[in-house]
């Protein structure tokens, strides 16, 4: 049997992944098991965890791949150096002693990093470089469920290339073009949400989810940013940015057409203006992202398309490329981001290097993208005794019907089951519940679980079979990448007093029979739940259906602001002891926040840095 080792690292969202004949076995963030959001380190943890879940030791893996190529990234620096002089010293200065040091001689690091895994681990022979994009790509196009696809990935930018188009045929996968640094829809994205006061390559699903409250005012000065092809293709005024020379996104001439300074988070708080913005730079995105995919569908004439890179997490564009009807089919990689390197530079190995043949799952074969680490019912209990926790034990059926229960009287629980998720997203793994219907929950929750701003949204997790009935959409949706809108019929409509409500205030307005999950302009973010894929919550949804009515729940990643989220029970347990949440649920285990010691609760307003 043959093994991949694949891994991401050094620059965000570290993370591991390991194959055995071709097949996905475990994949996991940094983060999770280091606690610290977008962990950048090399992922020690990660490595540690996909190895014992395959049951290797690192002298069994037969060959070791990492995300991307060190020489050609150094390559762009020296030459964006040369090309900025002497504008970018200061930067250039800054980055240079850590390459110098570390990033060329990256075999060697790893070497030495990998040999603290395995003491009979002895030859760097089996480690492989692949590139950035060609990573995401295969990332996105191996384990969908096409045989053929075209590919769009698009970030901030890999080695060279921030934009590009593959196409995928069985086991081939090759990139035929690319937009290059420092034209880049992923920084441009990322300038903004610098300048609304938001962190760089954290912060940016904030700026997608503050653009409803705007109205897109600034679109024609955003253009003026860009060069906008009617291919999609576009090319950014360095005159306006500063990421390539400075040590900032964004310079004053950026400031003075907007006619602000970058919001200070500090001590600004978030106005029309910044959701004006963000609306603006949303809109312009969306229409990159259309226009690309228009131009690629009629230059290849394939029906499949694939998506992966930072910027395919912006579920509102994927959302309107559905809508626009250009593809047939649209499978999204649901790490989409640099963790999701690690599998992609992993099976890149495997199919076009090692040419081995593909068969195509017509799910996909990410298992529903539960990937990542898994306690037994034996090993909850002994954590949660440890801990100090008051838990009873119920029955399988017991515990839907009782969690069901809880839910429809508006409590907010977490809930941990099965095998963690991989991406950044929460799909009924490590998930924080709710109701719906209620109009308080979204701001309960981020208020008082999740310590975080109001106006942030949540998604429905529907059944399935009832999505139609809901949502105007009928595709599934596992990894909550897509943007729909709430059936007219569930729709409330507002009335002329609420049309002329501004920003903020516009969330306090009940727009349908699921509030909760309903954003200000009619859409939610949607994950389709089936039986196969997660019985467990599938099972829950159901009888919160059976006894509602309602065949939706709220569901948002189990963890608070600045916490990347929960791994282990001990950390469930931390969270819902830190917390406003009234039960956690985790294997057969439920806590009542009122029968635990009250000398065990966390100040967790505290306990994270702020993204």
């Amino acid at each position: 049997m043959s093994s991949i080792l694949g891994i991401s690292a050094f620059y965000h969202d570290s993370a591991a992944c390991l194959l055995k004949d071709g097949k996905i076995i475990a994949a996991a963030q940094e983060e999770r098991f280091s606690r610290k959001k977008h962990d950048p380190n090399y992922p020690h943890n990660a490595i540690e965890f996909v190895l014992k879940y395959s049951n290797l030791k690192l002298s069994e893996v037969d060959q070791i791949v990492f995300f991307e190529k060190p020489f050609l990234k150094f390559e762009r620096l020296l030459e964006t150096y040369v090309a900025f002089a002497p504008r970018g010293f200061v930067s250039f200065a800054k980055a240079m002693p850590l390459w110098i040091k570390e990033k060329l001689f990256q075999k060697n690091l790893l070497f030495n990093k990998l040999k603290k895994h395995d003491e009979n681990y002895k030859s760097d022979e089996n480690i492989f470089f692949s590139d950035h994009h060609l990573s995401h790509a295969a990332s996105a196009f191996f384990p969908s469920p096409f045989k053929e696809a075209v590919v769009l990935t698009a970030d901030g930018v890999g080695e060279w290339a921030t934009t590009t188009v593959a196409v995928g045929k069985d086991n081939n996968l090759e990139i035929k073009k690319e937009i290059h640094f420092p034209h880049s829809l992923g920084l441009l994205y990322s300038a903004f949400t610098f300048y609304t006061g938001f962190k760089v390559n954290s912060g940016e699903y904030k700026l997608m989810g503050l653009a409803p409250y705007g109205n897109p005012i600034y679109e024609d000065k955003v253009k003026q940013l860009v060069d906008l092809k009617e291919d999609g293709t576009f090319r950014l005024d360095q005159k306006y940015f500063n990421y390539a020379t400075g040590l900032t996104m964004t310079n004053e001439k950026f400031n003075n057409l907007f006619g602000q300074k970058p919001r200070n988070p500090q001590n600004e708080k978030l106005t029309q203006f910044h959701m004006d913005i963000a609306a603006s730079i949303q809109k312009v995105t969306e229409e990159i992202m259309i226009n690309l995919a228009k131009s690629i569908r009629e230059e290849y004439g394939i029906k499949n398309l694939c998506l992966a890179g930072g910027v395919a997490l912006n579920c509102v564009a994927n959302g309107k490329i559905l809508k626009e009807k250009i593809f047939d089919n649209i499978w999204i990689q649901p790490a989409a981001g640099d963790a999701g390197g690690s599998l992609g530079a992993a099976l890149a190995l495997w199919y076009i290097d090692q040419g081995n043949k593909r068969s195509v799952n017509s799910n996909d074969d990410m298992k529903g993208s539960y990937l990542g680490t898994e306690f037994d019912q034996d090993d909850i209990e002994t954590e949660l005794k440890t801990v100090g926790a008051n838990f009873e034990i119920l029955k399988y059926d017991e515990l839907i019907d009782k969690t069901a229960e809880l839910l429809s009287n508006e409590k907010a629980i977490g809930w941990f089951q099965g095998r963690m998720e991989f991406g950044p997203r929460a799909l009924g793994g490590r998930s924080i519940l709710g109701d719906p219907r209620s109009d308080k929950m979204q701001k309960n929750l981020n208020l008082k679980v999740k310590y975080r701003e109001s106006f942030r949204p949540f998604a429905p997790s529907v059944i399935r079979e009832d999505l139609s009935e809901w949502f105007e959409m009928n595709v599934d949706s596992p990894y909550m990448l897509l943007v729909a809108n709430i059936n007219s019929n569930k729709k409330i409509e507002m009335n002329d007093e609420q049309k002329k409500l501004f920003g903020i205030d516009k969330l306090n307005v009940k727009r349908s029979e699921i509030p909760a999950v309903t954003h200000v302009d009619y859409s939610a973010r949607v994950q389709t739940v089936t039986k196969d894929t997660n019985v467990r919550y599938y099972d829950l949804i159901s009888k919160f259906k059976e006894k509602t009515g309602c065949p939706v729940i709220v569901n948002t990643s189990f963890n608070v602001r600045g916490e990347p989220i929960v791994n282990t029970p001990a950390d469930a347990f931390n969270c819902f002891m830190g917390t406003e949440l009234d039960y956690l649920v985790i294997g057969d285990c439920i806590l009542d926040k009122t029968k635990q010691d009250s000398k065990l609760k966390k100040d967790y307003t505290k306990e994270f840095e702020l993204d």
